[in-house]
């Protein structure tokens, strides 16, 4: 006995006649549709990398009008940097500020000379403070003393 399972999917396929059999037909349809998605997909590349250079651009001339830098600097910032922001372009200013004759302001604070003074003073007293690690310290060796001269010995210490 024979088992034969016919798919009534493959009974379709013999009886489609829209598409013709020729394997060289479909080879050309499918050359020319594969020419056609190149030709569709360098166009958008085109497009893509146009649309990123003039965002590029706009980013680098507004980052300069900003700064009060000469515009045709653009061109060096265009060469010198691949990945371009607002901090990219920033930082390449920072670096190369005396080319344009621009200052970079340095990120120390603004504390005046009587601040600092002040300062200092207060490290110099809390230098020497007696810490509660020393107090507790002191009284356990004054309640030990057992005279007169070990009570000096710990005050003399402690000057």
């Amino acid at each position: 006995m024979s088992n034969n399972y016919w798919d009534d999917e493959d009974d379709e396929l013999d009886t489609i006649e829209d598409v013709p059999m020729d394997g060289s037909d479909l080879l050309k349809k499918l050359r020319k549709a594969k020419r056609a998605d190149e030709k569709r997909i360098k166009e958008l590349t085109e497009q893509l990398e146009g649309f990123s250079k003039t965002q590029r651009e706009a980013i680098v001339k507004s980052t300069l009008e900003k700064k009060g830098v000469n515009l045709k600097a653009a061109r060096l910032v265009m060469k010198d940097l691949e990945d371009i922001s607002e901090e990219s372009v920033n930082n390449w200013l920072d670096d190369n500020a005396d080319l344009f004759g621009l200052t970079v302001a340095q990120d120390t604070s603004a504390i005046s000379q009587e601040d600092r003074a002040a300062l200092r003073n207060q490290d110099m007293v809390t230098q020497n403070a007696l810490s509660p690690d020393r107090a507790n310290d002191v009284e356990y060796r004054l309640s030990q003393a057992t005279s007169e001269e070990d009570i000096l010995s710990i005050l003399r210490s402690q000057q």
